[in-house]
């Protein structure tokens, strides 16, 4: 989000150099790289790994010891 940020800023700053037509197009541009299909799913699975790594949840689960130095685990989602 923060790149993006950037981005517009200096597309502004450009923009305004340019001349209001490069602004324009500047502006075009930026608006179609945020709307895209494929920006949204980059930012969707960034989210989501995110999301997994701030989980609190363990992603692993103990299972029985085999002896007192041997401890065994298994996804969450396999149990």
């Amino acid at each position: 989000m923060l790149r993006l940020l950037i981005g517009v800023a200096a597309g502004y700053v450009l923009g305004t150099k340019a001349g209001r037509a490069r602004y324009e197009q500047i502006t075009r541009t930026t608006k179609a790289i945020v709307e895209s299909p494929a920006t949204k799913k980059a930012i969707e699975v960034g989210r989501q790994k995110l999301s997994d790594s701030l989980s609190p949840q363990p992603k692993l689960e103990p299972l029985k010891p085999i002896d007192e130095n041997t401890q065994l685990y298994v996804p969450r989602d396999r149990l």
